[in-house]
């Protein structure tokens, strides 16, 4: 069974800084893309950042220059680091990953969401 695990969020202030972990568990053969996405309280899921197996990075136009991500391939983690958080960053943060699974008629491709993880950002 492959989990997506979350950890990192909590309440910061403005101006401060968080760093989300997302742990891939399971049985896999290789992690492909991994990206973080949030969802705030009456708005749609967004895509914040994306991270390919080769490092290829892509951002949401409203965090580019101020949160990074990276992965450890090592230790099947990816991580958020957000620097300068305003008010309009609070939402829960999904992690979201694309990986191959070995199964009885080969490899096949599966996608998982993390449970995700509250970030709120707040004097």
């Amino acid at each position: 069974q492959v989990q997506l695990v979350e950890s990192g969020g909590g309440l910061v202030q403005p101006g401060g800084s968080l760093r989300l972990s997302c742990l891939v568990s399971g049985s896999i053969l290789s992690i492909n893309a991994m990206d973080w996405y949030r969802q705030a309280p009456g708005k749609q899921r967004e895509l914040v950042a994306a991270i390919t197996s080769g490092g290829s990075t892509n951002y949401a136009d409203s965090v580019k220059g101020r949160f990074a991500i990276t992965r450890d391939n090592a230790k099947n983690t990816a991580y958020l680091q957000m620097d300068s958080l305003q008010p309009e960053d609070t939402a829960v943060y999904y992690c979201h990953s694309d990986v191959t699974e070995p199964t009885m008629w080969g490899p096949k491709g599966y996608s998982y969401w993390g449970q995700g993880t509250q970030v709120t950002v707040s004097s």
